[in-house]
């Protein structure tokens, strides 16, 4: 088994800090994001506040669990990734992740989903992850088949975006030691 989980040589994923909230704060409400979440309505600092203070930072026992991309070279936060929707009956959860506009393009995503795929399946034992992704993001889709999803259904006009419907797909990843 291996030793140590949610790190490489260029990154470390953490629990959310106390200090995390201002970088939450930025990125929760970047309008940008808004087409690829739920959100409807901004975070306001105290609703962020209360998140990480009410975080056991347990999938389990929170339903969701939310990481902190870290550049191991400056430890600076680079982004976040979340399992969310997590279902203990049925050992999934679906993922989610975002990096700052400033360190995308440099494979600190892949890194991060890798790290969390391998967290989720050798240590949680979750039996799959999955993702919603809007079709018109080349990018993203090729993140996730990258490190191993596979696409494997197409929701139609499943997301609004300024008054206009896209298309997402769904992504799956099962996991490889339970099937």
């Amino acid at each position: 088994m291996k030793q140590s989980f949610l790190n490489n040589d260029r990154i470390y994923l953490r629990a959310v800090e106390p200090e995390d909230l201002d970088i939450m704060y930025e990125m929760e409400n970047d309008p940008s994001m808004w087409d690829i979440s739920n959100f409807t309505v901004p975070y306001s600092r105290y609703v962020l506040r209360q998140y990480i203070e009410g975080s056991q930072c347990d999938v389990f026992a929170d339903k969701q669990l939310r990481l902190m991309i870290i550049s191991r070279s400056d430890h600076r936060v680079l982004g976040t990734i979340d399992i969310t929707d997590f279902v203990p009956l049925h050992a999934r959860g679906e993922v989610g992740i975002a990096v700052s506009k400033a360190d995308r393009q440099q494979g600190y995503a892949s890194d991060a989903l890798q790290l969390l795929c391998e967290y989720a399946f050798d240590f949680l034992s979750l039996t799959q992850l999955y993702a919603h992704v809007a079709t018109d993001n080349e990018i993203c889709m090729k993140l996730f088949t990258s490190c191993g999803f596979v696409q494997c259904g197409l929701l139609k006009n499943w997301l609004q975006v300024g008054g206009c419907y896209k298309d997402a797909a769904i992504f799956q990843y099962l996991n490889p030691k339970k099937h």
